[in-house]
């Protein structure tokens, strides 16, 4: 078994018992309010963490290039309430055009 596979095995393990530990530690009582709030906004913030630096980091350097467009024309979309499907044709397209322009 490579050192590769062994790393992939560990972090398998540690995401069981991270996940599992929350169940245990709370023992069937619901979070408090406090803690509830925080962890509700936990989600949204890191995928948005996740969008922006796919977007506009490349190797350690900031890029400004038509992907940042796409997320632009995605953010309006979302903006007017469009579905999910529409949002992500609107950025592909607007990707894509600004791409064939450039």
């Amino acid at each position: 078994m490579s050192v590769v596979w062994i790393v992939v095995l560990l972090v398998g393990a540690a995401t069981v018992a991270l996940k599992a530990l929350g169940p245990v530690a709370l023992g069937g009582r619901s979070l408090p309010g406090r803690l509830t709030g925080v962890v509700s906004l936990l989600a949204p913030a890191l995928l948005a963490a996740l969008v922006v630096t796919q977007t506009v980091e490349s190797d350690r350097e900031l890029v400004l290039d038509e992907r940042l467009l796409g997320l632009g024309a995605a953010a309006v979309a979302l903006l007017l309430r469009a579905p999910l499907l529409v949002v992500m044709v609107v950025a592909a397209v607007t990707t894509a055009l600004a791409r064939m322009l450039v």
